[in-house]
């Protein structure tokens, strides 16, 4: 994506935050400043044979079950054509890609923002694909993430078991008391965990290393961390009846998603005239014969899922239909959606806006091979295409409206008075790969 930034005329500026993935691609000088949020990365477990209506899983099991490949290269497009408005009519302004790693588990913007990367934007914008049209104007979770390891003592685990001590034990310990916190924490919050090392795979040795991730969420970055330090207790109690040694490693963490509502009625303006896709038959064929493969309580889903996007209704309006053939009323929303995103830490610190583009059928869910087989429709391509426009067209107008532009400025710096921005990753904690943690 940066080289093809670059083909386009923008200067790029690579390993942005010390995060060899990140970059900035730039075109244009002066005032305003607008940014376009790209993403690219996919998700493990989630390979599958693109355009297919059954699981057809690949060898490299890896696969755009967010449909990240379209986000990126949608914000992409939307900033090529404003460069190019901007090139063809000589108009002062800056447009900015930011090529945005790590979503996925990794809060790559979160590292960005605090390495001041988003310094001196006026506005950003994005989207995210689903099956649905609409302005993604709920609040949203903010998280830590961290990892607990525990070292033992390995033993012959029938022969001298008295003399070994289980990091594997320290870790359920501490699952257990976690599982016992879920009462006393806010009805809001969210608690995960993945045992990411169980020790090995000998029973008949006392394991002498194990860890476990987990994943804290709330509405906003104080719960998260007084939830946390109430989980890294438990930890401590976990580690002292196994006797074994505990040591905490902080991975990432991001804050609640804060909207920008005038921005957002901008970009719904021009979201509506973009349109929404008229689907071809092909099309709704073959979002149909991918409905089939959902249970009943998945489909029984389909209009809550959509409503943490952003949309608005009974979903009456897709009686006998299998993909969004409309454009969700826009209605600002304090509710929130269940998920997280560091997008959230950008919008603390820039006013920014999100759409959702219909990309998918109806009743499909993000992290899902339902979700990865139809990365590469038609019908993807023309929600791509509609989120591109529908951003780039509002980044035009904050460039030639000085009135438009300083409505969101001052609904932002309104919020920004009460709430100053803290970066909720700690200063000694740097980006790590995946496979590096």
């Amino acid at each position: 994506m940066a080289s093809e930034c670059e083909k386009q005329g923008f200067t790029v500026q690579r390993n942005v935050a010390g995060i060899e993935t990140a970059f900035v691609a730039s075109y244009g000088s002066g005032q305003p400043v607008i940014g376009f949020l790209g993403e690219f990365d996919a998700l493990s477990g989630l390979g599958q044979k693109p355009n297919e209506t059954t699981y057809q899983p690949q060898d490299l099991d890896i696969g755009h079950g967010c449909g990240h490949n379209l986000l990126g290269t949608g914000a992409f497009a939307a900033a090529c054509a404003v460069k190019s408005y901007l090139e063809e009519n000589g108009i002062s302004g800056t447009v900015k890609f930011f090529g945005c790693p790590g979503e996925e588990g990794g809060s790559g913007k979160t590292f960005m923002v605090r390495e001041g990367a988003f310094d001196n934007i006026d506005a950003a914008l994005t989207w995210h694909p689903s099956p649905s049209n609409s302005i993604m104007s709920l609040p949203t979770l903010a998280n830590y993430q961290v990892f607990f390891k525990f070292k033992g003592t390995a033993a012959h685990a029938a022969n001298s078991p008295h003399l070994g001590r289980s990091a594997l034990d320290a870790v359920e310990l501490m699952n257990i008391g976690v599982n016992y916190l879920r009462e006393h924490v806010i009805q809001d919050a969210r608690i995960h965990y993945a045992v990411t090392d169980a020790g090995g795979i000998s029973p008949n040795v006392v394991q002498s290393a194990a860890e476990v991730l987990y994943l804290i969420r709330a509405p906003q970055v104080d719960q998260v961390d007084s939830i946390y330090q109430r989980v890294c207790k438990i930890a401590q109690g976990a580690a002292l009846m196994t006797e074994t040694e505990l040591s905490i490693v902080f991975d990432k963490a991001c804050s609640n998603y804060v909207p920008n509502r005038n921005l957002e009625k901008i970009l719904y303006n021009n979201l509506k005239q973009m349109g929404a896709a008229n689907p071809t038959d092909e099309e709704k064929q073959f979002a149909k014969e991918i409905w089939s493969t959902f249970t009943e309580e998945e489909k029984g889903y389909y209009v809550e899922l959509m409503k943490g996007f952003g949309y608005i209704g009974d979903g009456s309006e897709f009686a006998g239909k299998y993909v969004s053939d409309s454009i969700s009323p826009y209605m600002p929303s304090k509710e929130i959606f269940y998920g997280s995103t560091d997008v959230s830490d950008v919008s603390w610190v820039v006013p920014t806006a999100q759409l959702s583009a219909a990309t998918s059928g109806l009743g499909t869910t993000l992290h899902t091979w339902q979700m990865t087989t139809q990365g590469l429709s038609s019908f993807a391509n023309k929600g791509m295409i509609r989120a591109a426009g529908s951003m780039a067209l509002t980044g035009l107008e904050l460039m030639t409206s000085e009135e438009a532009l300083s409505a969101v400025k001052e609904e932002f710096k309104t919020f920004q008075k009460e709430n100053p921005y803290k970066c909720p990753i700690p200063k000694e904690v740097t980006p790590s790969k995946l496979n590096d943690r």
